[in-house]
């Protein structure tokens, strides 16, 4: 986790375990486009896979997916307060989306060890950043915007939460996240195209 701050404004960067396992289950049902915004497929890619003979008796693919979606609004809700986690093998916290339950019960070991590999991955990634200076980029931002108004930042909290996403952007949700590619911040000019206008609309 990165934090960058001033007077009345923090800016965090991170990634977050129950987004990683939710991604890796749309991947491996298949359900593209699935959310809203609709962020890209997962990388290293995850294998899809027909899970008709689990869901066909509670609702199908359209139950499965309007269930992942459901699951997805809440969890980007509550990030960052409260990281809410899954509890095997009955996933009493889905108990009420019978599709989402059982493909998670299948899914379940594969998709936690994948998210602990992308946790490990994103540690040592973030701690090269640190060494490097390479969050420094988001502070200037907002330093710059400051002359620009000739004032000082108004009090806001921006949560950047990286995941790693074949597409290299961000998809901003109101009012003050954004999802992002972790490999963004990497390529500078198209890093500024996506988060330069929602720290100008904040600052």
């Amino acid at each position: 986790m990165h934090h960058t701050g001033g007077p009345g404004w923090r800016i965090t960067m991170d990634t977050c375990g129950p987004m990683l396992m939710a991604l890796y289950i749309r991947d491996v049902a298949g359900l593209a486009g699935a959310g809203s915004p609709a962020l890209a497929p997962v990388t290293p890619q995850i294998r899809s896979a027909d899970h008709s003979h689990l869901t066909a008796e509670v609702g199908g693919e359209a139950a499965l997916r309007y269930q992942w979606e459901f699951w997805w609004r809440g969890l980007v809700a509550q990030y960052p307060e409260r990281e809410p986690v899954l509890s095997p093998p009955e996933f009493p916290e889905i108990a009420g989306m019978p599709a989402l339950q059982r493909v998670v019960q299948a899914h379940y070991g594969a998709a936690l060890n994948w998210e602990r590999e992308q946790f490990r991955s994103y540690a040592a990634m973030t701690a090269e950043r640190e060494t490097l200076g390479g969050h420094k980029i988001l502070a200037d931002l907002v330093q710059n915007r400051e002359m620009e108004l000739g004032r000082s930042a108004r009090d806001f909290t921006l949560t950047i939460v990286e995941m790693p996403l074949t597409e290299h952007r961000a998809w901003f949700i109101e009012p003050d996240t954004l999802i992002m590619s972790q490999q963004l911040i990497e390529d500078q000019t198209n890093f500024l195209s996506y988060v330069q206008p929602v720290i100008e609309l904040l600052v």
